[in-house]
């Protein structure tokens, strides 16, 4: 079994880098991460003490490690710094009334029929100035702001889509998250390049193509991560289940879409040609869908992993997320202040450091079927209780046992919502109709009985978190001493 909690140097200086980084910012309190970071150092430490390796060799490492953790701190540093997204309006805000920008993200349709996008902003101007020019000021500007569009330029404005040019006349706010811009009105300055507008065009036209079905939204939200469609009532079951992870786009989902791709062409490409074009089709989807944190983590993983399935790095599960933590905070630093991007790290490696060994300790002692998905729901869980009491208040310990029940059904519901559209091309479709929407009645009532379920109050978040690390560690020495337990047997004679 591989060994998922051997520390690496690129481990180090990922450690390194979230305590930079999370240090510098302002999402979370200093102490959380604070607390985070010197449990896991004290993990590492408790390995490389523990490891084999003789003690000048073990001097030699400890060094190693720590020009990682220090190169990764520094790193982390400079992504905050990069990260922080400050906005220059170059007027006073008061005195604004209509922004000029280009959208960022494809306009999402929120209660009320309006339509939310944020806005890198080019120009601000001033009473009097309109769409028209005429009186007023208007002065270069930057930075980003989250701008609401009224309801009659909702459609106009998503069926232009993401990089369109926008010109509207509204009233500036600030609130805790950053700048918050209410639209009255919308004009397209220039429409988004041609690539774009292609990939809006394909995003309308499935869209379309769910329209109507029952189960559609869910599975636009499943497939691409298109949630204006779903049911408000339905994510909100999910939500009190404990389950809101399945309706995020993440590594589960890319997991079902790289598993598909896998069984097309493995056999007829080989596997390493097969890694090669699934890579290819991964970055095309990932374009499709659009920038999802959590998404983007399973994408660099995947490509990570292809290298190394051709040789180019060392198949090291926890050493492939680090490096992909690395690469995500340098390339995209702004995400990592996102909530799902936090959670999405936390919960893989909750997956490799706690649910592997616990795995291992109940292996033989309950049935595998069950026993592999409820040690991965566990160690995701116990990773991620400390930020989940701390951001929204309360934790669903409910949800480690729906998603038993949830996540294989998902997986059947996104193959064969899949497969509909594949036969919708030819209009051969509708005999998965009734299948998938006997499925979706079925996963709705599953939610609804769960989320029923009362969940346990997070008032003190700090308390959660320490019982999560003092779990981690006292599963860490066990499974340690079961390593040194098995080294230890004698054969028989």
């Amino acid at each position: 079994m591989v060994n998922y909690l051997r520390l690496t140097p690129v481990l180090c200086a990922a450690l390194g880098a979230a305590a930079g980084f999370y240090s510098c910012g302002s999402l979370f309190p200093l102490w959380l991460f604070a607390i985070v970071f010197v449990m896991l150092a004290a993990l590492c430490l408790f390995r490389v003490l523990a490891s084999l390796y003789p003690e000048s060799r073990r001097l030699q490492l400890t060094a190693v490690y720590s020009v990682a953790v220090t190169v990764g701190l520094v790193l982390g540093i400079c992504a905050a710094g990069a990260g922080r997204s400050t906005v220059r309006f170059g007027i006073p805000q008061e005195k604004i009334t209509a922004l000029e920008g280009v959208l960022l993200e494809d306009p999402r349709i929120i209660s009320g029929g309006r339509a939310m996008a944020t806005l890198s902003l080019r120009k601000s101007a001033s009473i009097g100035s309109g769409y028209a020019g005429t009186g007023g000021l208007r002065v270069s500007s930057s930075g980003e702001v989250t701008v609401f569009f009224p309801e009659e330029s909702a459609l106009r404005l998503r069926e232009f889509g993401r990089g369109t040019a926008v010109f509207s006349e509204g009233r500036l706010r600030s609130s805790e998250t950053g700048w918050i811009y209410s639209a009255e009105s919308m004009h397209v300055v220039k429409p988004a390049s041609a690539i774009e507008r292609m990939r809006t065009g394909v995003r309308l036209n499935l869209i379309s193509r769910f329209d109507g079905k029952p189960w559609g939204g869910l599975a636009l939200a499943l497939l691409l991560g298109i949630k204006d469609n779903l049911d408000s009532n339905l994510a909100a079951l999910y939500r009190d289940a404990g389950c809101s992870y399945i309706l995020a786009l993440s590594g589960m989902h890319l997991a079902v879409l790289a598993a598909l791709i896998a069984f097309l062409l493995k056999k007829p490409l080989g596997l390493k040609m097969s890694a090669i074009v699934g890579a290819l089709i991964i970055c095309l989807y990932c374009f499709l869908v659009g920038p999802m944190p959590s998404l983007n983590r399973a994408a660099i993983m995947y490509l990570l992993g292809v290298l190394a399935v051709l040789g180019a790095l060392p198949k090291e599960p926890m050493s492939i997320l680090s490096l992909s933590f690395l690469i995500q905070i340098v390339v995209s630093p702004a995400a990592g202040n996102s909530l799902s991007f936090i959670l999405s790290y936390l919960a893989l490696a909750g997956i490799l450091v706690i649910g592997q060994p616990l795995y291992s300790l109940f292996a033989g002692k309950a049935p595998d079927f069950l026993l592999q998905p409820l040690s991965t729901s566990c160690g995701a869980f116990l990773a991620t209780a400390g930020v989940t009491g701390f951001s929204f208040g309360i934790l669903v310990p409910m949800g480690i046992v729906t998603g038993l029940a949830l996540v294989p059904l998902t997986t059947v519901f996104m193959i064969g919502s899949m497969i509909w559209l594949a036969l919708d091309i030819f209009s051969i479709s509708g005999f998965l109709n009734m299948p998938l929407t006997l499925l979706y009645r079925l996963m709705e009532r599953i939610v609804s009985i769960a989320g029923s379920i009362p969940g346990i109050s997070a008032a003190r978040p700090s308390v959660i978190l320490t019982l999560s690390i003092v779990l981690l560690l006292l599963i860490a020495v066990l499974e340690y001493r079961r390593r040194v337990a098995l080294l230890h047997l004698q054969p028989f004679p």
